[in-house]
């Protein structure tokens, strides 16, 4: 696989004693939406997880308050787009008043030592993650999965993460063995493309409103 450097592949890690394979999908959730399910089903598939949790950000330091919605009405989205037994939205960020996603996931892995846990997400993630504070730790502290979407994907696999971690990147075929494989080790997934976004979601229901704002009565 170009890009891809050989490493010897090992088989599917036993689970731990009463633990599970969970995936984490991190964000703002603003709103929830078919792309952030579509992930997740695809995560169950592919790497053989057992649960997907959402973690829901009380404030990702790296977006804007304005325009933020209120963590609340974040997690019923959440709830509500989830939709399935296996996919659990989470409040674990806002109980445990964590910010950065390296301090959660330290906390979550002293917490449940019994369960392997695998870090979700986009490659448009991928592409900025060396902004993210302590970002290393990130992919020190437990494996990653990359998954491709459009437009992202080859700058995200030239990206300085990428980059920094290159020896650590497994064949796709590897990723049902990621849980529990000894971090740093990452997978990029390719699969069915799903093009909606938080960004459109908001833009659109804002010109929304602004037409039944403009409208004579």
């Amino acid at each position: 696989m170009p890009g891809v450097l050989p490493r010897k592949q090992r088989p599917v890690p036993r689970k731990r004693r009463g633990g599970r394979r969970i995936g984490l999908l991190g964000g703002s959730f603003n709103p929830a939406h078919e792309g952030h399910r579509a992930i997740s089903l695809h995560a169950l598939k592919a790497l053989g997880l057992d649960e997907v949790w959402w973690l829901v950000s009380p404030q990702n330091p790296l977006k804007p308050a304005d325009g933020m919605a209120p963590f609340a009405e974040r997690f019923a989205s959440a709830a509500a787009a989830a939709n399935h037994p296996r996919i659990r939205p989470s409040d674990l960020e806002h109980r445990l008043g964590t910010s950065y996603t390296a301090e959660t996931v330290a906390r979550l892995r002293r917490r449940f030592p019994q369960h392997d846990f695998v870090w979700l997400m986009g490659a448009d993630n991928l592409l900025q993650i060396d902004r993210w504070k302590d970002w290393q730790q990130i992919f020190h502290g437990l494996p990653v999965a990359v998954f491709a979407r459009p437009t992202y994907s080859s700058r995200a696999l030239a990206a300085p993460a990428a980059r920094r971690f290159a020896r650590a990147r497994l064949p796709e075929t590897a990723a049902q063995g990621l849980a529990g494989t000894t971090p740093p080790a990452w997978v990029f997934l390719k699969g069915p493309h799903n093009p909606v976004s938080a960004t459109a979601i908001r833009a659109a229901r804002s010109q929304k409103t602004a037409l039944k704002r403009g409208r004579p009565r």
